[in-house]
């Protein structure tokens, strides 16, 4: 049997190899990215001093109420976090720990990832068109549609894109707005035929909606369950799968035809 001083001494030179295995977890970088709630816009207002959608082949009518697109905010692929960080980003609920190559392709400098958010935001951007003006059934021939938001990429914003053009156009087809005059949020991609896809980090961009005023947002219907996990008190789901039902719920919304308003 060990003395007390032989197993006590025992024990810390266990101990060693342990501390020093967290020393080294603790200030090595590790392969995650932390996002938060990142900047909304209205679609149906300015960015920088223009319009964030310029229309010209159609006459375009005056909106009232907001359009947000929403966004997250992550580290970039150059930033280590260590491991207090993720610790500390895994406890919040305004936080979201992420594989680094879930968010950013692989092997890409800051640069080069910014290059090809870019590329997704105009690919998106075309598609928005196209979708709101086939919804819409012009010919966009006769109508030419301009987008602009500076320093934001990806495709998350081409749902909010189309319901803007739509807005802008058609209003909720009664002379009235679709916002109902309603800070509305919402995120989504957008394919030319108008179905609306998934785009991650939803619980955030409702805090990011929240903070801005949102009462109301707009969700790919696949991502309600992580739109429920954070959602500010008082805002209301609206489930999407395509820009159409965006239009059709927005319009019982603003008519107080409840029953025909969905829910996640």
């Amino acid at each position: 049997m060990l003395s007390s001083l032989t197993r006590n001494r025992a024990l810390a030179l266990c101990a060693l190899p342990v501390a020093a295995l967290f020393a080294v977890v603790g200030l090595a970088p590790l392969p995650y990215a932390i996002a938060q709630p990142g900047t909304t816009a209205d679609v149906l207002g300015q960015d920088k001093g223009r319009e964030v959608i310029t229309i010209s082949g159609k006459p375009v009518r005056p909106t009232e109420g907001e359009l947000l697109m929403t966004t997250i905010s992550a580290t970039g692929p150059s930033v280590d976090n260590d491991f207090g960080d993720v610790v500390d980003a895994w406890f919040r609920t305004d936080r979201a720990v992420l594989p680094r190559d879930s968010v950013y392709p692989p092997g890409k400098s800051d640069a080069e990832v910014e290059k090809h958010n870019l590329g997704e935001m105009k690919e998106s951007q075309d598609a928005a068109t196209m979708a709101a003006l086939g919804y819409l059934k012009l010919d966009p021939n006769d109508v030419d549609v301009t987008l602009h938001l500076a320093d934001v990429g990806g495709p998350s914003a081409g749902f909010m894109f189309s319901l803007g053009i739509v807005d802008k156009l058609a209003g909720d087809g009664s002379g009235g707005d679709l916002t109902g005059g309603r800070t509305i949020a919402g995120t989504g991609t957008i394919e030319p035929d108008g179905t609306v896809g998934a785009v991650g980090g939803v619980s955030l961009k409702t805090q990011a909606a929240g903070r801005d005023g949102a009462s109301v947002f707009l969700v790919p219907k696949a991502e309600c369950s992580d739109a429920r996990a954070e959602l500010p008190k008082g805002m209301r789901l609206i489930p999407v799968s395509a820009l159409s039902d965006a239009v059709s719920s927005l319009r019982a919304l603003e008519q107080g035809q409840e029953a025909k308003v969905p829910s996640c």
